[in-house]
Formats: C-alpha cells, sequence, structure tokens
C-alpha cells in the first residue's frame, strides 16, 4: 500500500468515527458519562412555609384535644407572627442568606419547644368553648393560606418578591389571632375582623397566582 492511499484510508476512518465521539464517547473508546447534577438545596422559602404549616397543625391539635386553651394559643401564634415577619422581611430582596436561614431555624426551633411545653403543662382548654372553636378556625384558615402559598411558590406562579409581600400579609393576620385570643377570650366582632382579613390575603394570593 503505498502512502497516498494509506492517507485516503485514515481519513474516511476518522470521518466514520466523529459522530461516536460527539455522542459520548472519548478518543480512547471510553464512553464518557453525562455531567451529574448538584443536589437541588430544598432549605428554601418552600421549606420555611412547610414549616410553618406543621406547627400551626400542632397548634390547631392542641386546641380541639384540649392541651391549649385559647390564651396559650394566642401567645403562640404571637411567635408564629414574628416568625412570619422575620421570613417576609429576609425574602424581600428574593433570597435567604445562610445567615438568614440560621436565624430562622433557631426561631423555629424555640418556636417548636414552646408549642410543646405549652401542649404539656398543667393548664387546659375546653374545646367546644366558643373562644376556643373560633380560634381554630382562624388558625386552619392560617393553615389553608400558608398551603397555597407553598403551592404558588412550587409550581412558579408565586415569585420570591410576592411571596415576602404576601407572608408579611400574613404574619399580620396571626399577630391579630394574639390580639384577639390574649385575655383567653374571643368575641363574634373580633373574629369577624380576621375574617375579613383572611378573605382579602386570600384574593391577594389567587391574584398573584393569576397574574402571570
Amino acid at each position: 500500500m503505498n502512502i497516498k492511499r494509506f492517507l485516503i484510508l485514515a481519513a474516511v476512518a476518522t470521518c466514520i468515527s466523529g459522530p461516536a465521539f460527539a455522542d459520548g464517547a472519548s478518543s480512547s473508546g471510553i464512553v464518557v458519562d453525562p455531567p451529574v447534577k448538584k443536589p437541588v438545596n430544598h432549605y428554601g422559602a418552600g421549606y420555611e412555609t412547610q414549616r410553618d404549616i406543621n406547627q400551626q397543625k400542632r397548634i390547631d391539635g392542641g386546641l380541639d384535644s384540649g392541651a391549649l386553651n385559647t390564651r396559650e394559643a394566642a401567645k403562640l401564634e404571637h411567635g408564629q407572627s414574628r416568625l412570619d415577619f422575620v421570613e417576609a422581611k429576609d425574602m424581600k430582596d428574593g433570597s435567604l442568606s445562610k445567615k438568614d436561614r440560621y436565624q430562622i431555624k433557631n426561631m423555629e426551633n424555640r418556636q417548636s419547644k414552646m408549642i410543646y411545653g405549652q401542649k404539656h403543662d398543667a393548664q387546659y382548654g375546653n374545646p367546644k368553648s366558643l373562644s376556643s372553636r373560633r380560634m381554630q378556625r382562624d388558625v386552619q384558615r392560617n393553615v389553608w393560606q400558608e398551603k397555597r402559598l407553598k403551592r404558588g411558590m412550587k409550581n412558579g406562579q408565586i415569585g420570591k418578591g410576592e411571596y415576602s409581600r404576601l407572608q408579611r400579609n400574613q404574619a399580620g393576620l396571626t399577630r391579630r389571632e394574639f390580639k384577639n385570643g390574649r385575655n383567653g377570650r374571643i368575641g363574634r366582632h373580633e373574629q369577624m375582623g380576621s375574617r375579613q382579613g383572611f378573605n382579602h390575603n386570600s384574593r391577594r394570593i389567587h391574584h398573584f397566582r393569576k397574574n402571570g
């Protein structure tokens, strides 16, 4: 075989093997694995909202079982309100820094211990009383709206800046629950005010989820 024919055959072989290299094979014939995706960090607004939901459910359960009276639940709602305000403030720029997450996590842990302590102390409530039932309805409404916030964040309907605004509203509503029940009794007019606030924020959540 002369040199000219050898060079022609070598060029043909290179053209045939080229596409195989492009599909992930190296020049040595070893198949190269696709790049590994980085694990998703779920510790963000959605994670915080789920903890809010879980802790509100624990408060609701305590009211329903009588482990919490209205005054105790109001005190716990005050703690939830502070958490919501901090989350809203930290998410205002659209993200949570490592320092923000550390602060919120510590606040949530303290709130969790407080819920446990109030549910296991010597005080009991009457789940059938009007005040307890009114507080339960407000806490359940809180849980429902937090769930809508989480779904909106998860599917991209609610942006991080929008989440901050809506969470600030939730914080105000939770603070109202504290004010309504801190004396151990919740009147009809007090709950009507809470209901109007929840309805207003519910419409805002709907608007942000549908505004594209």
